[in-house]
């Protein structure tokens, strides 16, 4: 919001009222913080400012900095608030080479986020979160989150976690004194119960700013080793009471949660009637949330690295049978609930006093990325970049090489920067024959898609839980007909599910029960795997609430009869 200059429209000195309104404002917004925080009417301005993207923001200014800023009338603290009170909002952690980046105007992305022992904070999907560093609790950025923890850990930590507003080293802290981030000490770096100096104190309780020479640095890190080593038992006790070698590696744990947290699903949350499930609804919908409270699920630190390696090892106990649907998206078709291993297992107790989890599937769509196969004829240009035929590019990826290649070969006009010289190679890789002796040079923009016109389409389908599957050919979308038979009636065809990991057998039941009227599933002729579901009667309304709202498909994934889909309100 900030990443780029603002214009200020008035500064002006709050009135009494406005104070007292905003006084009641923090204490409904953060209970934590307290009306008597606001500063005196002297000593508070409100400044009305717009944005770079013409966004009018109110921000509060205490002194030289601003405190608070107000946003279509939500109320959001800034990092000076935040290094006074490091408590105040929910914090999650990322690497401090990121800082640039969200300054920048970039938001944070799950894939980013350090994961602590205990767990990713508890939020709800619009809560407002700040972003800390590793290493210090000082935030470095302030952002809403976009989905809820449950479904950050459900989707892999895939994806954007948290959409940024305000981050330290943008206009907004420009505007204030300037005042580079505190050191407060990391919660986990300081012993429970352990008594030291003010100087280690001072930043937990009071997040002030530590200006300090090196010399006070040193004290601070020896006082703390000293701390460490005068309560080692408390320590240790703060741990768990964990001995500092675990006769169990990683591996071997993460192995054990799996199939805890396998058996614990087949047994409390998942039914005949739930199947066909699909694998990766499972694992997101399910297995995820039988982990243990303070434990997470990671698959790749286990020795199966795959879910799908796993539950080829489960097949061979005859615990359960999978299907493949396509390449890559498999589905749960039976499970053996007599079998020893599920008869046996216990459900912990603290399971069963637990808040219910609810057994309805949730389906999370796949991630889809456009990508670029290159051919044979296209070798040449990306062999200098340890490329070869068959390897697949980014579109941003594929624009970084052609001006590496061409900045390698001395390729660009000294003239004209924005055109390059057609060597033999280019030449031969980009242009018709006829053109061989015709164009000599090219702008960038043209020479790119020129570029990517001669590259081969591809795509790369990630769904929760597994790992990523590249496929060669054209994307195509859900495609939704509808099609008049004989005597003026309309059947609904809809195609290409299997592409998202939708069983089409599993759709139809669904339309069939909502549309009340006959389904069927069929090959698609001239193909082999590829099937379609048709739907007698108009069912465009049951069919867009299924993909939009219930499945939570984008838009853009989804191709229907002409102004039908923008109708669609959902």
């Amino acid at each position: 919001m900030f990443s780029k200059p603002f214009r200020i429209k008035s500064n002006t000195a709050i009135k009494g009222c406005d104070r007292r309104k905003l006084r009641a404002n923090v204490a409904a917004a953060f209970p934590d913080l307290g009306r008597d925080k606001i500063p005196g009417r002297k000593e508070l301005n409100i400044v009305r400012l717009c944005t770079h993207k013409e966004e009018i923001v109110i921000v509060y200014v205490s002194g030289r900095n601003p405190i608070l800023f107000e946003v279509e009338r939500n109320l959001y603290p800034t990092i000076y608030t935040l290094w006074a009170y490091p408590d105040l909002l929910p914090a999650f952690t990322t690497w401090r080479p990121l800082l640039k980046k969200l300054a920048g105007g970039a938001d944070v992305m799950l894939p980013g986020l350090v994961v602590p022992p205990d767990g990713l904070p508890f939020v709800e999907q619009g809560d407002l979160c700040a972003i800390t560093a590793v290493g210090s609790r000082a935030p470095i950025a302030i952002g809403v989150a976009t989905m809820p923890t449950t479904e950050m850990m459900a989707c892999g930590l895939t994806g954007k976690g948290f959409t940024v507003l305000h981050t330290y080293l943008d206009y907004l802290w420009r505007s204030g004194d300037k005042t580079p981030p505190p050191y407060i000490v990391p919660l986990d770096q300081i012993p429970p119960e352990v008594e030291v100096s003010s100087k280690v104190k001072r930043p937990v309780e009071a997040g002030r700013v530590l200006q300090e020479e090196e010399a006070d640095c040193l004290t601070l890190q020896r006082e703390k080793e000293r701390a460490l080593a005068e309560a080692p038992e408390k320590w240790n006790e703060a741990a768990g009471g964990q001995d500092t070698v675990d006769s169990k590696t990683l591996q071997e744990e993460m192995d054990e949660l799996l199939k805890k947290c396998f058996f614990h699903a087949l047994k409390s949350l998942v039914t005949k009637a739930d199947l066909p499930l699909l694998t990766s609804t499972f694992l997101g919908s399910h297995m995820f949330s039988c982990c243990p409270k303070g434990q997470q699920l990671d698959i790749k630190k286990s020795s199966y690295k795959k879910l799908s390696k796993f539950l080829q090892q489960m097949m061979k106990q005859e615990i359960l049978q999978v299907k493949e649907l396509s390449k890559g998206v498999d589905s749960i078709v039976d499970v053996d609930w007599a079998h020893p291993s599920i008869a046996s297992f216990t459900v912990p107790e603290s399971s069963l006093t637990a808040q219910k989890v609810s057994k309805k599937q949730t389906y999370f769509a796949p991630e889809i990325k456009s990508l670029y196969c290159i051919p044979a004829t296209m070798v040449p240009l990306f062999k200098d970049s340890g490329l070869k035929k068959g390897s697949t590019l980014s579109r941003r990826e594929v624009r970084v090489i052609i001006m590496e290649y061409a900045k390698k070969n001395n390729l660009i006009d000294v003239d004209d920067k924005d055109l390059i010289m057609l060597n033999p190679t280019l030449c031969d890789c980009i242009l018709e024959k006829e053109e061989h002796h015709i164009v000599v040079k090219l702008p960038k923009n043209k020479l790119f898609a020129k570029c990517l016109e001669k590259l081969q389409p591809a795509y790369k389908v990630t769904f929760v839980g597994q790992e990523p599957i590249v496929k060669k050919g054209k994307f195509y979308p859900i495609d939704i007909t509808l099609v008049r038979r004989t005597f003026k009636k309309k059947v609904t065809v809809i195609r290409n599910l299997e592409i998202f990991g939708l069983d089409p057998y599993s759709v139809a039941a669904i339309l069939q029960q909502r549309g009340k009227a006959s389904a069927t599933v069929s090959q698609i002729p001239g193909t082999k795997n590829a099937f379609q579901v048709q739907i007698q009667g108009n069912q465009i309304n049951h069919l867009y609430w299924l993909l939009l709202e219930e499945y939570r498909i984008p838009r853009k994934y989804i191709h229907g009869p002409e102004n039908s889909l923008n109708a669609y309100n959902y």
